[in-house]
């Protein structure tokens, strides 16, 4: 059996998977329909709306199975997301990838396979819509075309959920996105013990910058804040606009020392950047630092609420 590779892009990808904050939860009606449609028009007994996680592919929708996941690495749809176009397994038991898979030895016996990639609108690849079959079949051109129109429905409502938890001036979280990624994150460190730190950021002087400038360079002033937010960042942190002229980064296993180098490391970051653009005004902010305590663990809004009243207090010392 080939277990699928890892994806050269794979923490983005994961990143990218877990802002959508859709692993676990319930199922929806508007992906459901598009698995219902699926069986019947392709007449297969298993159609599935599948992300890949970093070690399972989970079903966000399921026609004709039971369980609600499996393990990544004897999953067929690793390796669809490896591909661009849609991968057709004919018959799985004469495959030297998959004949001695557990999926195709034992239940539900694959035969047939079609995985067509799920982008999001960056373009990453973050699960398939797939059919399945216990008996050997071919796939026709026509085939491919009639499924990757389901597949592109599919994508539309990963968008519009991107859309609703996405900051569209900064392509940062909103505070919905941020609120939701970050519960999910804050239980796996309360369970595996990890710390972490929020950085509550409010800028200084923005509506100066408004004011002196312009609001289209005040919006372009927030995207090069929000740009420099991550590129001082790892793609395991979540970084949001709550809104106005307030941000917000959840830094991954930092304690607060670390929020601290990730600060200055950030006002050096905006210096260069301010040197390199001849930018006629400095970008300045202050913030509140909270650490994430596993062993007492806060909910999002009480790191929020802390946060934001650490950023006051340090707001009210600068000003004096």
């Amino acid at each position: 059996m080939q277990a699928p590779a890892i994806p050269a892009n794979e923490l983005e990808r994961l990143h990218v998977l877990r802002a959508l904050a859709l692993l676990d939860t319930e199922q929806e009606e508007r992906f459901d329909r598009l698995t219902r449609v699926a069986s019947r028009m392709f007449n297969v007994p298993i159609a599935l709306v599948t992300l890949v996680d970093s070690d399972r592919q989970w079903f966000k929708s399921c026609v004709g199975l039971e369980v609600k996941e499996m393990p990544r690495d004897i999953s067929f749809c690793g390796h669809a997301i490896l591909g661009d176009h849609t991968l057709i397994i004919p018959d799985a038991s004469k495959d030297d990838r998959f004949a001695d898979n557990p999926l195709v030895t034992s239940d539900p016996h694959i035969r047939f396979y079609a995985g067509r990639p799920i982008c999001t609108p960056d373009g990453f690849k973050v699960g398939t819509l797939c059919l399945i079959d216990s008996q050997p079949r071919a796939f026709e051109d026509k085939d491919v075309d009639d499924l990757n129109d389901l597949a592109t429905m599919v994508e539309n409502e990963l968008a519009a959920i991107e859309l609703a938890t996405m900051d569209e001036l900064t392509d940062l979280s909103n505070r919905r996105g941020f609120t939701m990624l970050t519960e999910k994150y804050l239980n796996y460190f309360t369970r595996h013990h990890v710390f972490a730190s929020l950085v509550f950021i409010d800028l200084n002087g923005f509506k100066g910058i408004n004011d002196t400038y312009g609001h289209d360079e005040g919006d372009r002033a927030l995207q090069t804040f929000g740009k420099a937010l991550k590129q001082v960042g790892r793609s395991s942190d979540i970084f949001a606009r709550l809104g106005g002229d307030e941000f917000v980064v959840l830094l991954a296993n930092a304690r607060h020392h670390e929020a601290h180098i990730y600060i200055e490391r950030l006002l050096t970051h905006l210096d260069t950047i301010r040197q390199q653009q001849r930018q006629p005004y400095r970008i300045a902010f202050a913030q509140g630092v909270v650490e994430f305590d596993p062993q007492v663990p806060k909910s999002v809004e009480q790191l929020l609420v802390e946060g934001d009243a650490l950023m006051y207090q340090l707001k009210k010392l600068t000003q004096r």
